[in-house]
């Protein structure tokens, strides 16, 4: 056992002396000469690493380019992320360009391409509870909407929609050849998703992202081509004006050495690049959880025809829209059946526990108050079934059913008994007009004789002694309120249509 520990000893004292010496010269080898830096980045290691990189001039391109025309804080420190005030409501121009090179994505030229604008949270835990978030801003601000676009201001947008079950997103569709500028409004603050209400500056801040895409095969805008994304905060009205004026005050008092740890204030906002957002609506939505984004629940905004002189225009062939009447007995998924197909899409979530008694319950102050005045007083009005009155209803009946009618009542009253029967009935149509114009008249008289509006040459109306007077505007204008005529026809002298005339 002796003889064991004296070998232990033995190994181990040879093993130290041979690490020592292995050490030695180390020190020496550095100090003797001088260390140089170039020979070490000379290295095979280091020219293999340097050969993976990409040279500068090959670095990524963005195809667009983003600018929100809002500045910048400038009490933002170099390496942080920008800071952009903005105004609750306030209309602000975010300009979208084309930053392509020559013979980037030819696919697109001439072509539209597809923006999503939308607010999301900056701060990750706010993120992963954005729903419920948005739920209770919603709860407390029903009929509000996070994000809007200002369509008046706005420049070469087309086909702006914006979706009832998403309140912080719009999208659009743009042309990258020509101008365009979306005018975008946020109407949430930041102190709204604070536990405590500390004022603007404990506010939290949010993002704006625009994710944009082009065609598919189909057709569809799936195909992802650029995403850029900015840090807002939002004040009250008036108020990101004074903030920015109380970060420049105190950036003045800074020393210049201070003030080179921070970054200018720009008067401009670039959005830098980003990932796309995950959630995109056309995309991911369910039917099952949220309404569908189709074109029976999508807000979508259009230049107004030019035939169209009053709001209740109806197109030739087009069914009036006629609000159907919520039944007290109506369970609550009927309820939300209703509201969804009478334009309520908003406030169906609000009102998800609802029956059609407990709507029908609700007073007109109560549903002004939950929903705001315009959208309050809409569904008052839908829930009581109003129609809105024409401005002028005549009665109409054809001279050869009149006159049948009335060689009917004639031979009644020639039988056997002598007494007269009265069932021989005039059957007269009704006309309800809005416009209150002759060509509205003799569109409506076509509509229900079932013959073409061409066919009517001119409108008379018989005066004393049997002379025809001519329809004007004016004369419409003054007809008495459920006037009753009987029309008759008379062939045209020089063309194959024929004159109405109004007895």
């Amino acid at each position: 056992m002796a003889w064991v520990l004296k070998m232990d000893e033995a190994i181990e004292s040879g093993l130290v002396h041979d690490f020592d010496s292995s050490l030695s010269g180390i020190g020496q080898e550095l100090g003797s000469g001088a260390y140089s830096m170039s020979d070490v980045l000379a290295l095979p290691i280091f020219k293999q690493e340097d050969s993976n990189l990409p040279p500068e001039n090959e670095s990524k391109h963005p195809p667009f380019q983003y600018v929100l025309y809002a500045a910048t804080s400038p009490a933002v420190k170099l390496h942080d992320e920008t800071l952009t005030y903005l105004n609750q409501g306030q209309s602000y121009e975010v300009r979208m360009l084309d930053n392509r090179k020559i013979g980037d994505l030819p696919e697109i030229s001439g072509k539209m391409v597809k923006s999503i604008v939308r607010v999301v949270f900056h701060d990750r835990r706010l993120q992963y509870t954005e729903h419920q978030q948005l739920e209770g801003w919603k709860w407390n601000r029903p009929g509000d909407r996070l994000l809007d676009l200002d369509i008046p201001m706005s420049v070469g947008i087309i086909d702006p929609r914006t979706n009832p079950a998403q309140l912080n997103t719009i999208e659009f569709l743009w042309d990258p050849a020509k101008r365009t500028s979306a005018f975008i409004q946020v109407h949430c603050i930041s102190t709204e998703f604070t536990p405590r209400k500390h004022g603007g500056e404990k506010g939290v801040p949010f993002r704006i992202q625009i994710d944009t895409f082009k065609q598919n095969e189909t057709g569809e805008y799936t195909d992802h081509l650029h995403s850029a994304s900015c840090q807002i905060k939002v004040f009250k009205p008036k108020g990101a004006d004074r903030k920015q004026k109380t970060d420049r005050e105190k950036m003045e008092k800074r020393t210049a050495q201070e003030k080179e740890k921070y970054q200018p204030s720009y008067e401009t906002t670039i959005l830098t690049e980003c990932s796309p957002w995950p959630d995109n609506a056309y995309m991911n939505s369910s039917p099952s959880t949220t309404p569908a984004f189709t074109s029976g629940q999508v807000s979508t905004y259009s230049v107004p025809d030019s035939n169209s002189s009053s709001p209740n225009h109806q197109g030739e062939g087009t069914p009036q829209f006629v609000v159907e009447q919520l039944c007290p007995t109506a369970t609550i998924q009927e309820a939300q059946q209703w509201l969804h197909k009478n334009r309520f899409s908003t406030y169906a979530r609000l009102f998800s526990n609802f029956s059609g008694s407990d709507l029908l319950k609700l007073t007109r102050d109560d549903l002004v108050q939950i929903c705001g005045s315009a959208d309050g007083i809409r569904l008052f009005n839908a829930l009581k079934a109003r129609s809105v009155r024409p401005r002028l209803t005549i009665y109409v009946c054809q001279e050869s059913q009149h006159a049948r009618s009335v060689s009917q009542l004639a031979r009644s009253q020639d039988n056997e008994n002598g007494e007269g029967d009265s069932r021989a009935i005039y059957v007269y149509h009704a006309i309800y007009l809005e416009e209150l114009t002759t060509a509205e008249l003799a569109k409506k008289i076509a509509t229900i004789f079932s013959i073409s509006q061409n066919q009517i040459n001119q409108v008379y109306r018989q005066g004393p002694t049997g002379i025809h007077v001519l329809v004007s505007d004016q004369m419409v204008h003054n007809l008495q309120d459920e006037s009753c005529f009987v029309i008759s026809t008379v062939k045209a002298e020089n063309s194959e249509g024929y004159h109405v005339i109004l007895k």
